[in-house]
């Protein structure tokens, strides 16, 4: 197989390998990482359906991560999909009300992040040796708050790396603030800003783009790479997933072979749905890509009239991993979509940047056929916890809620009856507070762990020990600073 080489959307990144691309994070124009040409699937779907979760992701990601060796590939997945997941499947699939949930949540953290941040360290200290880097990698990451907790449970201890998570103080759930600040690894390091998602994206972007002070950092022995959905490295484990539910939703006889499915995905950073969108070009018969948002709905806007717009007011809803206006992952579908012209994606993304919103040609706009997006307001995603809660005894978390509220009104507009996969992207244990309140507003004046073991009861499903642990675990991490404070803080952590 020839080396697939990558590039960046905005086309003066020059071409790189794919453990260079893992170590860079972002292109240094600014731009991220693609692939110069998506391969194919070397497999049938048959021999798909006969695949372990890990063969599966070496089968995929051997298309991606070409400069890899079969020994280092291998050896990364073994050490990321093993007894961290609380199941053999790694990602089951759950039936309920005729609907398929692919339960991307059974990682350390209870959350789909650790799908692809399980294996995002070990393959970024191959591609460190693999280009004798013998600076220590510092990793740089915003949360809105799934991708904080798993980067770190990642990188914790990690020999040659360190860890900085910056989240808004004020916009993620109290387990998932618990979950972060308890953190343990003395090269892990957890900052609460006073902001949103956005401010602490936009901080950590700063940061990659400061020239000075990536000099600064070489001279003192470190280097900059990111955590987030934007790394190349943390998007081709995403497309894994999607083939490996393909091959088990034919081994279930849940589909013939070949036969299409629709898949839908919450979203707020479009990395998720776009791995969705790359697992469809490599081969796997998926239809349509059903992007569902909450009420931060500007990529519902997007799809329904070609423009992107951030400039509106900010939410804080139920469901806060969506919470964002600026989805970063979206930047390699709109550079897809003009036909891999990197001077117009790097033209709308200077719009973005200057002016706050981009629209894209009406040609462009023809290339988004496979996508249909909606959203869902906080009343019907409590709702459709309770509905299905009450329908089926099956519960979901708030995110997975809005897919399947979303779901629904892609099925009831369009009479679409192709089989239905949704991408459940954490655990109801995450969310326990919203979750129960939608259940019954009985539940509302209970402590949060009192809540985690009703929770237990009535969903039959064991507390996860992701939760057990943090209950009586001490607060490591009480730094909090303003977004305009984000690099003093990185120089002060390591100490330059």
């Amino acid at each position: 197989m020839s080396e697939l080489m990558y590039g960046s959307t905005r086309g003066n990144g020059g071409k790189v390998t794919a453990s260079q691309a893992i170590l860079k994070g972002l292109a240094e124009d600014g731009g991220l990482y693609v692939p110069e040409k998506l391969p194919k699937l070397s497999v049938s779907f048959e021999e798909l359906a006969g695949l372990s979760y890990q063969e599966t992701a070496y089968v995929v990601m051997k298309q991606f991560l070409t400069d890899f060796t079969e020994e280092e590939l291998r050896s990364c997945i073994a050490r990321a999909y093993d007894d961290k997941f609380d199941t053999e499947e790694i990602v089951p699939i759950k039936e309920a009300a005729g609907v398929y949930y692919l339960e991307l949540f059974h990682g350390a953290t209870i959350a789909f992040k650790d799908m692809a941040l399980s294996i995002l360290p070990h393959l970024m200290v191959t591609a460190a040796k693999k280009n004798q880097v013998r600076n220590e990698i510092v990793v740089l990451t915003a949360t809105s708050g799934d991708t904080g907790k798993a980067a770190l449970a990642g990188f914790a201890d990690v020999p040659g790396t360190r860890i900085i998570v910056f989240y808004p103080k004020d916009g993620v759930s109290p387990i998932q603030e618990k979950q972060m600040v308890t953190q343990k690894g003395k090269n892990t390091f957890v900052v609460g800003i006073h902001g949103n998602f956005d401010d602490a994206q936009n901080g950590v972007k700063k940061i990659f783009r400061d020239k000075e002070l990536s000099e600064e950092l070489k001279e003192h022995g470190f280097q900059f790479s990111s955590a987030n959905s934007i790394n190349i490295g943390r998007l081709v484990p995403q497309v894994v997933y999607y083939a490996y539910a393909y091959g088990q939703l034919l081994k279930k006889g849940a589909v013939s072979s070949g036969e299409e499915i629709n898949v839908t995905v919450p979203t707020g950073n479009f990395g998720n749905i776009l791995a969705a969108y790359y697992a469809k070009l490599l081969g796997v018969p998926i239809g349509k890509l059903i992007c569902a948002s909450n009420e931060n709905k500007v990529l519902y806007d997007f799809f329904n009239t070609g423009a992107y717009d951030r400039n509106r007011k900010f939410i804080l809803t139920s469901s806060p991993s969506m919470d964002i206006l600026i989805s970063s992952n979206l930047e390699r579908l709109v550079y897809k979509i003009a036909g891999d012209d990197a001077v117009k994606d790097a033209s709308l993304m200077k719009e973005l940047s200057e002016k706050g919103r981009y629209e894209i040609t009406d040609e462009m706009r023809k290339e988004l056929a496979d996508f249909y997006g909606a959203f869902a307001d906080e009343k019907e995603t409590a709702a459709e916890i309770k509905n299905l809660y009450e329908k089926t005894g099956y519960v979901i978390d708030t995110h997975t809620a809005v897919a399947s509220c979303v779901y629904g009104k892609y099925r009831a507009e369009t009479g679409d009856g192709k089989k239905a996969l949704i991408a459940s992207t954490a655990s109801p244990y995450k969310f326990t507070r919203s979750v129960m309140k939608a259940i019954d507003e009985k539940y509302n004046d209970m402590e949060d762990f009192a809540l985690v073991d009703v929770l237990s009861q009535i969903s039959g499903v064991p507390v996860p020990p992701a939760i057990e642990e943090i209950r009586t675990a001490p607060v490591l991490h009480k730094t909090v600073c303003e977004a305009s404070a984000m690099k003093d803080i990185v120089k002060q952590f390591l100490e330059i």
